[in-house]
């Protein structure tokens, strides 16, 4: 699957999204290393901290469809406007975790709401000096 591909399902799963009091829709697109797609949305709650992040809702559907240790590719789009949307630092944590049970510094494509921009991160740039399951041996 193209950036274009992955970047487009994020976005469909924005428009998923349940942000009835941020009003700021995220959507997440995870591919496999082979090839299969999972995507999530945000979901928000009456209690706020209750939400749920789009990268933590595609996750969970990655590690039933495929594992976290298959993880190899993250699209993420939210918001509205040229404004680019990246992983929260909780999110950037999950995704760390995946990546290093994968093996693979996943790569994350962020995108802003209305598509005009598009930037190419590595989850060991975004979240540097990460703690994992190796810190806990």
């Amino acid at each position: 699957m193209n950036d274009d591909e992955l970047m487009a399902l994020a976005r469909q799963a924005a428009g998923r999204a349940y942000a009835p009091y941020s009003k700021f829709n995220v959507g997440c697109a995870i591919e496999s290393a082979d090839g299969d797609v999972v995507t999530g949305a945000n979901m928000e709650n009456a209690c706020y901290r209750l939400g749920i992040c789009a990268e933590q809702s595609a996750l969970t559907a990655a590690q039933h469809r495929f594992g976290l240790d298959k993880v190899a590719r993250i699209a993420v789009s939210g918001g509205e406007g040229p404004m680019v949307c990246t992983p929260c630092g909780g999110c950037r944590q999950a995704i760390l975790e995946a990546a290093q049970l994968s093996g693979r510094d996943v790569e994350i494509l962020c995108s802003s709401g209305d598509g005009s921009v598009v930037e190419r991160y590595r989850i060991s740039a975004l979240i540097p000096h990460g703690f994992g399951p190796a810190n806990l041996d």
